[in-house]
């Protein structure tokens, strides 16, 4: 089956506010009430400003991250302020999207207005089929999907293109510079990977990282990009890795948030996305203790389950459906036990990735 991608070019609106000097004759005088005024605001905003020079974004409204509990797979949900949604991966492939589905209808989510997959692997692509089915047929629609074009070759891939062609939905690959076009002006979200043009075809080195923006907050997630895409990153979009909260790469793997990569991402904030007893080992010690070393206080969905960050784009609220320690040493010594070595863990997951979804009956 064929399918024709679009690459996404969307310039960044930048709006520029300034103050138009009105002088000359008579109208100096008549306008001195008013330029007081003026010069009492810009000392407003002068007084608004940190003490290193910086200047706050005041933004209104909330953002909403839901980090959804899935075991050991990823699904994320973003609500803006004006209520656009952005779902990002859904879940595995056994669970056919349900579980997503059914946190979503709680949520009374109506409408996705942009669906995206950070790669093919069917713990991350595994409901993308069945939530466009069921959002086209029973709910408001898909708005838009967005992906990395590195296909896969797997029946969990192939549906997921499959339902992007029954229902028409608008399906662009991005690249490093894309923005996604979101309507809400006081939320942006920058494309940091895949590289831009030939990139190859592995899965992880392509996975597709966003930074979220607003307000002075920043979110970024990076599916399963592993340490060779984290130092692309590193070289190319370091001013950007900033953020205050990290979705953690690859569920926690060794493999991904490296210590090169966490010193310029340097977050207070980390979310791991993986199952209690994971089969892979995730969070792998090592990560838990980079995190630890770093002050870096640490949620993990195996333990704390659904995980809420909400923020009026300067404070953060974080809720969580079991309370546990953030302490990330709190949550190595409640992880069960390693019974094998991490470089086995990982031929065992990528095995798994290769094989997950069986091939249609």
């Amino acid at each position: 089956m064929g399918r024709s991608t679009v690459v996404l070019v969307v310039a960044l609106m930048v709006v520029l506010a300034g103050c138009a000097g009105i002088g000359g004759g008579d109208l100096d005088i008549e306008l001195e009430d008013e330029t007081e005024s003026v010069e009492a605001e810009e000392q407003d905003s002068s007084d608004a400003d940190s003490d290193d020079g910086e200047t706050t974004t005041e933004v209104d409204g909330e953002l909403q991250l839901h980090h959804i509990d899935l075991g050991q797979a990823d699904a994320t949900l973003l609500i803006t302020p004006e209520g656009e949604t952005i779902l990002i991966d859904t879940g595995d492939w056994r669970q056919s999207g349900q579980q997503v589905i059914e946190y979503l209808d709680e949520h009374e989510i109506d409408r996705i207005d942009h669906l995206v997959a950070t790669h093919a692997h069917a713990d991350h692509i595994g409901g993308h089929d069945e939530i466009i089915a069921y959002f086209e047929t029973e709910r408001g629609g898909i708005g838009a999907a967005y992906d990395s074009g590195v296909a896969h070759t797997t029946a969990t891939y192939d549906r997921y293109l499959d339902a992007i062609e029954e229902y028409d939905v608008d399906l662009f690959e991005v690249e490093e510079g894309d923005e996604l076009p979101l309507d809400d002006d006081a939320v942006s979200a920058t494309v940091l990977n895949p590289p831009a043009g030939d990139s190859g075809t592995d899965l992880h080195s392509n996975s597709v990282a966003i930074v979220f923006e607003f307000g002075e907050f920043r979110y970024l997630t990076t599916g399963d990009a592993e340490s060779d895409a984290e130092q692309r990153m590193i070289d190319e979009w370091a001013d950007e890795l900033n953020a205050d909260a990290y979705h953690a790469g690859h569920h926690g793997s060794s493999t991904s948030s490296t210590p090169p990569f966490m010193d310029e991402v340097a977050p207070s904030i980390v979310i791991i996305s993986s199952g209690y007893d994971s089969q892979f080992g995730h969070p792998h010690d090592e990560v838990l203790t980079s995190f630890a070393d770093r002050n870096i206080e640490t949620y993990w969905t195996g333990v704390h389950g659904d995980i809420v960050l909400s923020t009026d784009g300067d404070a953060i609220e974080v809720e969580t459906t079991t309370d546990f320690s953030t302490d990330p040493l709190d949550l190595l010594d409640e992880k069960p036990s390693d019974d094998e070595d991490s470089d086995t863990y990982q031929v065992t997951a990528n095995n798994l990735h290769a094989s997950s979804a069986p091939a249609a009956p």
